[in-house]
């Protein structure tokens, strides 16, 4: 009779267990990598790849720590050596370790090469200007064109009552209108909704709409003149 079984089996869970145990040095030791790559890269995740003579490494990192660690060989199948899904077949595991330490090499050999970059980088620069002068020169200019279109927007909410309005006028062809509440003017914009806006709640102009448009601001308030006189013109040939 035969002896049963014929032959002993292998112990599969010890083969699993090295294995486990390889792949968590291999995560100790690329993680020191990811982690290094963070700082380098300067951002808090990323993916970097590695050429080697062997194929193609890729570190993915987040936060620092390691998310995934990718071998692509020249000849085979992909690998994750480290990853979050599951483990590595033992096999490709055997090849990817085998092309490591060029990995590593290759890693070093980037670090290399960013220091020498950084190594004659300046860090002597020129002073650079300040723009506290232009600043108040545009407040300067902007405070009196606002002063006059509080002024505006007073008499406008008092002779239309109501919380808000806008008045509008054409100055050389291009839209004025004048945005205001009871607290005083909300905006003073030319060119429609997709123009510039001389005054705002938000950021200011540009200089150049500044030089542009300032000179034109008195005509504005020209035609704002002539509005309100024809008003009163009108209101004053009413009779009872």
């Amino acid at each position: 009779m035969t002896d049963w079984p014929p032959v002993d089996l292998t112990d599969a869970a010890a083969v699993a267990e090295r294995r486990d145990a390889v792949v968590e040095a291999v995560r100790d030791h690329a993680g020191r990598i990811a982690y290094e790559l963070a700082l380098l890269e300067g951002g808090d995740y990323g993916r970097v790849e590695f050429e080697t003579d062997g194929g193609t490494w890729t570190v993915k990192y987040e936060a620092g720590d390691l998310e995934f660690l990718l071998f692509d060989p020249d000849s085979g199948s992909e690998v994750y050596v480290v990853s979050t899904k599951r483990q590595p077949e033992p096999g490709a595991l055997a090849t990817a370790l085998a092309d490591y330490p060029a990995f590593v090499r290759a890693f070093n050999d980037h670090v290399r090469a960013a220091e020498e970059q950084l190594e004659n980088a300046p860090t002597e620069f020129p002073e650079p200007a300040s723009t506290e002068e232009a600043v108040n020169e545009r407040r300067r200019v902007l405070d009196r064109v606002e002063e006059i279109c509080d002024e505006i927007a007073g008499q406008l909410h008092r002779l239309e009552g109501g919380e808000y309005g806008t008045y509008e006028s054409r100055i050389d062809g291009q839209r004025w209108e004048l945005n205001w509440d009871r607290d005083g003017v909300s905006y003073l914009r030319i060119g429609g909704s997709d123009g510039v806006y001389l005054l705002s709640q938000y950021a200011p102009p540009e200089a150049s709409d500044i030089r542009r448009y300032v000179p034109q601001f008195p005509a504005f308030v020209e035609a704002y003149n002539e509005s309100v006189a024809d008003r009163t013109e009108t209101l004053s040939r009413v009779e009872f």
